[in-house]
């Protein structure tokens, strides 16, 4: 596996200089700050990216303000408790995308944010919690106790709240198959255990963030 150093340099080459690839990589919150996030901005992030999946994101970002409205503020408990009358009527609610399987999303998921508020805290405390050693797990619980929050839209969640993780973008996944580190989207454990591994070794030798680890990837590829 190639050192994080050379890939750097790689994609600083592709970009224009190390200045113009620093300008490209972003920065997760503190631990202090993901604790600070309250349990309806989870909701919310959850939601949105749920209704982007296999969608056009900009229709949702201009619908976004009749998602607010529609699900009074992404309250939790008052989402939890949705009933089928309400999810009928939401089906029918132009303010927001009508996807009925969407739509039953919201009040599954605000559950789970309640579990985890009940055992943390809140759900941002969780995360903060979280060690970056083990993000791969995170992802796994996002699949698990989440409704509709497996691969890509999990990953998505995380890293717009704030959680330090990579996105395992069609380009960091060919730099990983390239590194040797998978041969396909990982799936297995085993799979997903050498994508982690891969990424705490170059968050050693570099003490980079791995969502900075993950855009260097992929702009280190053409």
């Amino acid at each position: 596996m190639e050192s994080f150093s050379s890939i750097f340099e790689r994609a600083s080459e592709r970009k224009g200089g190390p200045a113009a690839l620093e300008a490209l990589l972003p920065a997760p919150l503190s631990n202090a700050d993901l604790a600070a996030i309250s349990d309806a901005q989870v909701l919310a992030e959850m939601t949105k990216c749920v209704f982007r999946a296999g969608f056009v994101w900009q229709i949702i970002e201009s619908k976004w303000p009749g998602f607010e409205a529609a699900f009074h503020g992404f309250d939790v408990n008052g989402c939890a408790m949705l009933s089928d009358e309400d999810l009928e009527r939401l089906g029918q609610d132009d303010r927001i995308v009508r996807n009925g399987a969407k739509i039953r999303s919201v009040p599954r998921n605000a559950a789970f944010v309640q579990a985890v508020r009940d055992q943390h805290g809140s759900f941002g405390r969780y995360l903060a919690d979280w060690p970056r050693e083990d993000v791969v797990g995170l992802w796994a619980e996002m699949k698990a106790r989440g409704d509709r929050l497996g691969g890509q839209t999990g990953r998505f969640v995380l890293r717009f709240l704030g959680k330090d993780t990579p996105v395992l973008s069609a380009d960091v996944l060919k730099a990983l198959e390239q590194q040797g580190v998978v041969n396909r989207e990982p799936a297995s454990k085993k799979a997903l255990a050498a994508v982690q591994a891969a990424f705490n070794t170059w968050h050693s030798e570099s003490g980079r963030p791995l969502c900075q680890i993950s855009r260097v990837l992929a702009c280190s590829v053409p």
